[in-house]
């Protein structure tokens, strides 16, 4: 197969495609911080943190202003402890807090929920996220000037897991939310959601109506956003939405593809300029895999294939240290990184640079991405397939006098390799991501 690169021809800016969700963390300690900063991990996600409930401290609406009839005006009403200590840590390591605000998942509401109703006064649960915003933006209530960009109302309100009401409460409150919180902060903050479950039966509705196949759960998401959208972009409801925010466990084909109807979704109802967000993925979650190299090269492919695609930040589910099957990057017992933790970091290094050029690969199992600052150079290649390709070089702007490969596969950590580009030539190992230092 080839692969083509001009280092000439600078088409645009590297993405922040290799965020994720939760840090790993392991209590109040920054043991494991350090690997944020290590792999340059550009946001995380603040959505389960803490473990179930939030950990009963961290993050969640509820954790944060435990009695729900208080005064939201009275500093004394909020509990900031634990997540002052968490949004902290992670600044430390120059990665963004992404706030979700709302309630972590409730995977067992089939027995009880206990946090996943509706506010019982909308209106109060605004300003109470409001005073979460000055409290980390503003310095309110002995806070920070943090600066955060992204708020998310909610996550994954389709399912009874993360929401117990109506549809229509749901819309109701991100109208009442939205609105006061763009009426508080204007632009200096982006106000969205609602991290949709996705767009799986994509396929069965070509012409984006918002049609549902049949009565299994999957078959509601789309249904329910083309509802939402409607009703957010209507006269009478109208709401502000800045980023759109969706989710997909799906292969890098068809996360591409859902990537598209998103586009196709949102220009429907005049949001065709609204940012969408990838802000959970992972197609390897399984404890039996998330260990292989088959997950750190198909990683690395969905965040080289979605650099291409109008989506404005990825984060993987995620950075936890934990038994949970998500938790791909780290070892629960050893808390040390698995081999997908490598291909973030040599994304970042990519990122870094800052630059995208322009690539091309005719293999559809081989994606590739290159990056420059016009003084050092990188190709990123993702192997997907599950025997060794022999690639053929084709580049321009490059010296491949000089160059340094690095390989994240079944013999290589993310480690220097010592073999060359021989007559244009190497051989892409099976499911392996490789990086070229030029």
């Amino acid at each position: 197969m080839k692969l083509t690169a001009d280092f000439t021809n600078i088409i645009g800016k590297i993405k922040p495609m290799h965020g994720v969700g939760q840090p790993p963390m392991t209590g109040l300690s920054d043991l494991c911080m350090h690997y944020v900063g290590e792999a340059g991990f550009p946001y995380s996600r603040l959505h389960d943190a803490g473990g179930a409930f939030g950990g009963s401290r961290y993050v969640d609406i509820p954790n944060v202003f435990p009695d729900f009839d208080a005064d939201e005006n009275d500093p004394a009403s909020y509990d900031f402890t634990f997540t002052d200590w968490l949004m902290t840590a992670i600044k430390k390591q120059g990665c963004e807090p992404f706030y979700r605000l709302g309630v972590t998942i409730e995977n067992y509401y089939h027995v009880k929920s206990y946090r996943t109703f509706p506010p019982k006064d909308f209106e109060k649960w605004a300003r109470i996220c409001e005073h979460v915003v000055r409290h980390y933006n503003e310095g309110w209530a002995d806070g920070f000037h943090y600066d955060i960009k992204y708020w998310e109302i909610w996550n994954e309100p389709e399912g009874e897991a993360c929401w117990s009401g109506t549809r229509e409460e749901f819309f109701r409150l991100y109208e009442v939310a939205s609105n006061h919180l763009k009426k508080c902060f204007g632009d200096s903050i982006r106000v969205g959601g609602y991290a949709s479950c996705g767009w799986y039966r994509y396929a069965d509705d070509p012409d984006c109506i918002g049609h549902a196949a049949g009565n299994d759960w999957k078959d509601l998401f789309i249904p329910y956003a083309h509802a939402f959208l409607q009703y957010i972009s209507s006269e009478e409801h109208k709401s502000p939405l800045d980023f759109f925010s969706w989710h997909s466990y799906s292969t890098v084909d068809e996360i591409v593809k859902q990537e598209d109807y998103c586009r196709r979704m949102l220009e429907k109802y005049g949001y065709g300029d609204t940012e969408d967000i990838l802000n959970e993925w992972n197609p390897y979650h399984d404890l039996d895999n998330r260990a292989t190299p088959a997950a750190a090269a198909n990683a690395l492919a969905i965040m080289l294939a979605m650099q291409r695609k109008p989506v404005g930040v990825m984060c993987y589910y995620d950075a936890r240290i934990a038994t949970s099957s998500y938790g791909g990057l780290f070892n629960p017992d050893t808390w040390a990184p698995y081999l997908t933790y490598y291909a973030f970091m040599s994304f970042n290094r990519a990122y870094k640079l800052g630059n995208e050029v322009e690539t091309s690969s005719d293999d559809d199992k081989v994606f590739v991405l290159g990056a420059t600052n016009e003084k050092k150079r990188v190709l990123l290649i993702a192997n997907i397939s599950d025997k060794p390709v022999e690639a053929e070089f084709d580049l321009t702007g490059a010296d491949l006098s000089d160059h340094e490969i690095l390989m994240i596969d079944s013999v290589y950590h993310y480690t220097p390799t010592g073999k060359q580009i021989t007559d244009g030539k190497l051989t892409l190992p099976a499911n392996s991501c490789v990086e070229i230092r030029l």
